[in-house]
């Protein structure tokens, strides 16, 4: 409890640290305890530090850990790629899908949440790095998927999100988070009411992301530790 305490504390210092060195709101920065593999009551020690927005890898593993802790008033992020066949659940389980990537799978979405009468907030998966192996929709496709996911009923598109190529030096991921920023940039000129979220940037690298604009940073490893499966 008191390492998990003090590590929040630590990291919402950096956080605000690095925000106004930028020239921005610390509180325009939101942090995302990535709450994969660790259990029930890890989380507890966390939300007891005063963390309530944790992000989960997979659908699976969060079926099983969030009904444990419904009574705890947490918010929940989808921050793994999503398979059609699990967006149910998802649908069920989760405050917030952050990776869409195809006209395919907010579809799906939107149908599912207007069968359960609820409107998704999302966000839009981007392949910064364009990497193969990665999800994620293409950068020169984003533009048409913020079209087409903004005209689904029960879908409320709220910005972008990225995983860019890992790299041991921070400073060499700060060209995918600009590229992210810009393209949100470039989307909003066109719409009446701005996107505003950036979900980008991690624990060894979330000082960069927030120099370059993020709004959310999913944080794992600086919080609970080495992770041990």
């Amino acid at each position: 409890m008191t390492d998990i305490a003090a590590n929040l504390e630590s990291i919402r210092e950096q956080i605000r640290e690095t925000a106004e060195r930028a020239g921005r709101d610390p509180a325009s920065v939101q942090l995302v305890a990535v709450s994969k593999t660790l259990p029930p009551e890890v989380v507890r020690q966390a939300a007891a530090a005063g963390q309530l927005s944790f992000g989960e890898n997979r659908v699976q593993e969060a079926q099983e850990k969030i009904p444990a802790l419904t009574d705890a008033g947490l918010e929940w992020r989808l921050i793994g790629h999503l398979q059609s066949n699990k967006a149910r659940r998802a649908v069920e389980l989760f405050n917030v899908i952050e990776t869409i990537d195809s006209p395919r799978l907010a579809t799906t979405i939107d149908r599912i949440a207007g069968e359960m009468g609820k409107r998704m907030p999302i966000l839009l998966e981007v392949n910064v790095g364009e990497e193969t192996q990665k999800a994620g929709v293409e950068p020169a496709e984003l533009g048409p998927l913020v079209d087409f996911a903004r005209r689904l009923p029960n879908l409320e598109l709220r910005g972008l999100m990225a995983i860019p190529p890992y790299e041991d030096d921070p400073e060499r991921s700060r060209p995918y988070f600009r590229r992210l920023a810009r393209l949100l940039q470039e989307i909003n000129r066109s719409l009446d009411t701005p996107l505003t979220d950036l979900s980008m940037g991690m624990s060894h690298d979330f000082r960069v992301a927030i120099q370059e604009g993020a709004t959310l940073v999913r944080i794992g490893t600086a919080i609970f530790g080495a992770r041990t499966k």
